[in-house]
């Protein structure tokens, strides 16, 4: 995950040759200025185009507020708790404009700032809180073909290969989070699995056979289970990225593993190093 507070407080000016370019100038054009009107005058011209983390704020609070907000209500909807059941209608607002627009927003802020991998996580998940409250949304009409056919085998399938195939690609997610931090790997571990119970238990939703019922329920809790425990990494991870953000003193780690898993470019870098002195 990048680091943007750590870019803007790791900043530093070299003062020393900076004053000394200052003295040269004041001495050469003799003109009488005072030396702190010179200095805010520097540094007031100095922009550096090239680092624009250094000037706009990290975004990734903002998606990953989105994302547990809309995520963990779900995650106790599909576990049952006080008894409720169904597929979390009741949160279609909120996966709309909290899930969908400030994982998407997030998502175009993240590409701005040229995070490509945290920008597809993102508007993927954006578009999905989307697409799922349009399933839900009976404005959208999505669930027509169960009021018109006697067979729900069409609906629940064509659900089940999107849940389906959102796991194949948290699945190639859970193997580029080996190059981020421990908790977003257990982030993207619980999701792999959450979607592939949510498959099982729409499969056999579209059989539509009595004696399926009671598996379709303890499917349903299995993927509630694990995506409640995908809310709480997200929640862990907001936590710590809003306690950097107000450079609080305490810092909760999160397992960096790119020092672990050790990515292409550095590999290279290595075989660039002379060895002994020698090329």
């Amino acid at each position: 995950m990048p680091d943007h507070e750590a870019g803007i407080h790791g900043t530093t000016l070299a003062s020393g040759s900076d004053d000394a370019g200052l003295h040269g100038v004041r001495s050469a054009a003799r003109v009488p200025v005072s030396p702190e009107l010179l200095e805010k005058l520097h540094l007031a011209s100095r922009t550096d185009a090239g680092h624009v983390r250094k000037t706009f704020a990290n975004p990734t609070p903002i998606p990953m507020a989105g994302f547990v907000l809309s995520l963990t209500p779900l995650s106790m909807h599909l576990m049952g708790w006080r008894g409720v059941g169904g597929s979390g209608a009741a949160g279609i607002p909120v996966y709309y404009f909290q899930g969908g627009l400030l994982m998407v927003v997030g998502a175009l802020l993240e590409w701005i700032l040229g995070n490509t991998f945290p920008a597809v996580v993102f508007s993927v998940f954006g578009s999905f809180w989307l697409a799922y409250a349009g399933i839900l949304n009976a404005n959208a009409n999505a669930a027509a073909p169960l009021a018109q056919s006697t067979s729900t085998d069409d609906f629940n399938t064509t659900v089940a290969c999107w849940f389906l195939f959102m796991g194949v690609l948290c699945f190639l997610f859970l193997i580029c989070s080996l190059r981020t931090n421990v908790v977003f790997f257990a982030i993207f571990l619980s999701l792999v699995l959450a979607f592939a119970l949510l498959t099982g238990a729409f499969l056999l939703k579209a059989e539509a056979g009595p004696a399926n019922a009671a598996r379709v329920d303890r499917l349903l809790v299995g993927a509630g289970a694990t995506s409640f425990v995908t809310a709480l990494g997200g929640w862990y991870i907001l936590l710590a990225l809003l306690l950097a953000a107000v450079d609080f003193p305490l810092r909760i780690p999160v397992g960096d593993l790119s020092t672990v898993v050790k990515g292409k470019s550095d590999a290279q870098k290595n075989e660039t190093v002379p060895s002994g002195g020698r090329t």
